[in-house]
């Protein structure tokens, strides 16, 4: 009897042995699931810091299309300028207008009525037609110079960027017309075109 329940205690013994053995086991934590986490975890922080440089490099995209944008509305905008100076230095301006009215005011103030009508001719109307033809060249001048900006501007840009076509065509304009205006503010100044009447 004393040896049977030896026995059967060391079989009991042995079974709960066995039993703790698995509990622990099954306890435990399977190193290969944590590398797999991990792993994932690894996997997918680089995911994210694509997407984020992706992100970024979107919106530099951005940036530099909306700066381009800009630029070319300024270019648009420099040349519809320079023509409209180059159509005022052929038309005339309300400056021009009340320049040459004040310069004949100046000259009837100025000129006796004992003077030669040479004289008062060139002091009353001369004087006023060359202050137009000096205004009118000067709206020409800055024609010229403005639409020859617009022109020359995209050589001092970025590379393989060409301008628009309606830009180039509307500064080629206010370039002529500042041209012309140049040209007949210069004629008549000068007494070249439409010069003064004999009084002779």
């Amino acid at each position: 009897m004393g040896t049977k329940t030896i026995d059967e205690a060391g079989a009991e013994t042995g079974a709960e042995a066995k039993r703790d053995e698995e509990t622990v086991d099954v306890t435990k934590t399977d190193p290969s699931a944590d590398n797999g986490t991990e792993t994932e975890a690894y996997a997918t922080d680089p995911a994210d810091a694509e997407e984020q440089d992706g992100d970024e490099a979107l919106g530099d995209g951005d940036d530099a299309a909306e700066a381009d944008q800009a630029t070319g509305i300024g270019q648009g905008a420099a040349a519809v300028v320079s023509a409209g100076l180059g159509v005022v230095s052929l038309t005339g301006s309300w400056v021009a207008t009340v320049a040459a009215a004040r310069e004949t005011l100046v000259g009837q103030l100025q000129t006796s009525s004992s003077a030669s009508v040479a004289q008062q001719v060139k002091e009353v109307y001369g004087d006023a037609w060359a202050t137009t033809a000096l205004i009118g060249g000067l709206f020409a001048l800055a024609a010229l110079i403005v639409g020859v900006v617009v022109l020359v501007r995209p050589a001092f840009g970025a590379p393989g960027k060409p301008q628009a076509a309606w830009i180039k065509s509307v500064a080629w304009a206010g370039v002529s017309l500042g041209v012309i205006g140049l040209v007949l503010a210069v004629a008549k100044y000068s007494d070249i075109l439409l010069g003064l009447p004999s009084t002779s």
